[in-house]
């Protein structure tokens, strides 16, 4: 599968963060205060990484098909690349150091960090700690070779009608699904408000790291991992007509976690040797010792 991309399709981000950077941009503050003026919406000209985001985008909408994503959940959802010890595994995360973060120099765990420990001050339980620490360690699946654009970025279901209010819907276009009967309707492949969990999503850290944790962690804490980008739904709500009643109450807890995903960057760095026997008792209570990938 990886041969078929150039090396500028694989890696056209100069970090993997600036996806989230921009983010930032697009969403400068949490849901409760954003303005609903779409004049301001996405007003990415004064942003720097501009070009980069877009074509990381353009990448994204183009290969992100329903096929694309059926391959990738039987490539990778055997959990058969690697088995590591948890802390093996945050080390090895390590090694994608973001050498281009413009606002703090910090690790892939310290950044974790950042997110837990702000969970953690406001009193929140144990797993909804846990699952700020872990839910971003599925961009282990850069270490395997996969592009950015099939790692990190704007989650969106696949199957059905590519929604406007995704990031660049213009770039859908290239996108084979889009002249496809069976994928570019409403509801594509889908019933009406048939439930997330009978719909796939794009193909990305999120959804690969839910499929390792569904089996330990509390179902609000799942919901938070594997629809953490789905912004187009918990910023947007532009596809109310595939969720159910049971989604709607779990995306409470989605929205409630996406304030610490997006706006807990301190320029202080956690102290993470003074942390780590907190949360090695926190990550020996949830989950097994060792993890398969």
């Amino acid at each position: 599968m990886q041969s078929k991309y150039t090396e500028n399709e694989k890696a056209p981000l100069n970090s993997i963060e600036d996806w989230e950077d921009d983010l930032l941009v697009r969403y400068p503050e949490p849901k409760e205060k954003q303005a609903k003026a779409k004049e301001d919406y996405r007003n990415y000209h004064d942003s720097e990484r501009v070009d980069t985001v877009r074509e990381f985008y353009r990448l994204n909408h183009k290969y992100q098909t329903y096929d694309f994503v059926v391959d990738k959940e039987n490539e990778f959802l055997k959990f058969e690349k690697k088995e590591m010890p948890f802390w093996d595994a945050v080390a090895y995360l390590n090694t994608l150091v973001d050498d281009s973060d413009p606002d703090i120099n910090l690790d892939q765990l310290q950044h974790l960090l950042q997110t837990s420990e702000a969970i953690r001050a406001d009193g929140h339980p144990d797993w909804f700690v846990l699952t700020g620490f872990i839910h971003d360690l599925g961009k282990v699946l850069c270490l395997f070779g996969e592009p950015q654009w099939a790692v990190v970025g704007d989650t969106f279901p696949v199957g059905c009608k590519h929604a406007d209010a995704i990031v660049y819907p213009e770039f859908f276009s290239d996108n084979p699904d889009s002249n496809d009967e069976r994928y570019n309707s409403k509801y594509g492949v889908y019933a009406p408000n048939c439930g997330l969990d009978q719909v796939k999503m794009s193909w990305g850290h999120d959804e690969y790291m839910y499929q390792m944790m569904k089996d330990y962690l509390p179902e609000p804490a799942l919901y938070m991992i594997r629809y953490h980008s789905f912004y187009a739904q918990h910023r947007e709500n532009a596809y109310d007509h595939l969720l159910n009643d049971h989604d709607r109450e779990m995306f409470k807890w989605v929205e409630k976690f996406n304030p610490y995903d997006l706006y807990s960057k301190v320029p202080v760095p956690p102290d993470a040797k003074a942390l780590r026997p907190y949360y090695e008792d926190l990550v020996a209570k949830y989950l097994p010792a060792t993890l398969k990938f």
